[in-house]
């Protein structure tokens, strides 16, 4: 695992957990699901907590009190803050904002329902941040299958130009494999400065944090892109089932051995 530069501010964390997964079946918040017998967002927390990530802002909605009391005991660098109503992605961590402070550092943002998050992913997609001096840095996956995921559009000089979501590609850049599966490190004052100036989406009438990359590349072309996520580390959970199967991939990583966060 590459070792982040010791000398700059340890990065901060916004992990987004306000979501009560409609098609989970369940009233219990979607990131209290279990996998491997443990809440899905304490294996996302495990991960930032690697990499030495403080403090780590936890963005709770649906069953808040249920979430904030999962970690009773064991919540010292954790800061919960509510997103009430929930208006989409870049909202989630525009109400950070008065939480965040002065904090004038670096920052994950990630999704607190993807529970095979390894440290070393985190590690080196921050090493690669700090290294180039960006704005923005997306680890990115290539998958045989890319359906769904939102797609990494690059322009002639092979630099991130945009993300895509599935959704409005066109059937061109539905072939494009390089996903982005929500991993992200972010300069956190020019985030919270582009998602102040950002309009919602006319459709939705949310704010979408993924539009945010794009603006800054063409602002000032300061978005790295690094693909470091396993294919095997990008599945949704979204049902039922799709629980069951990330529940199954990180049994057979524990009873490999492997390491879990690193």
């Amino acid at each position: 695992m590459s070792t982040p530069d010791t000398s700059r501010t340890p990065p901060a964390a916004i992990i987004l957990a306000a979501g009560k997964g409609t098609r989970m079946g369940s009233d219990l918040p979607k990131v209290l699901h279990e996998v491997c017998g443990r809440p899905m967002l304490h294996w996302v927390i495990d991960a930032v907590r690697e990499v030495g990530t403080r403090p780590i802002f936890v963005v709770v909605g649906h069953g808040a009190d249920a979430v904030q009391a999962s970690f009773s005991g064991d919540d010292s660098d954790l800061r919960f803050v509510h997103q009430e109503p929930q208006l989409g992605t870049g909202h989630a961590v525009l109400v950070c904002r008065e939480a965040i402070g002065d904090f004038s550092g670096d920052a994950f943002v990630l999704a607190g329902d993807g529970p095979l998050i390894r440290g070393a992913t985190l590690a080196t997609l921050l090493d690669h941040h700090e290294k180039t001096d960006a704005l923005a840095t997306l680890a990115t996956s290539v998958l045989d299958d890319p359906t769904g995921y939102g797609r990494i559009v690059r322009d002639e000089r092979d630099r991130f130009a945009a993300i895509v979501e599935h959704r409005n590609a066109t059937d061109e850049q539905r072939q494009i494999r390089e996903v982005y599966p929500s991993y992200a490190c972010f300069d956190l004052p020019d985030l919270m400065a582009r998602l102040s100036a950002l309009e919602a989406d006319p459709l939705s009438g949310e704010y979408y944090l993924t539009a945010i990359p794009g603006l800054v590349q063409a602002d000032v072309d300061r978005v790295e892109v690094i693909t470091a996520v396993p294919s095997e580390d990008v599945l949704s959970i979204n049902t039922p089932e799709q629980l069951a199967e990330v529940d199954a991939v990180l049994r057979e990583r524990l009873a490999n051995g492997a390491e879990i966060a690193s």
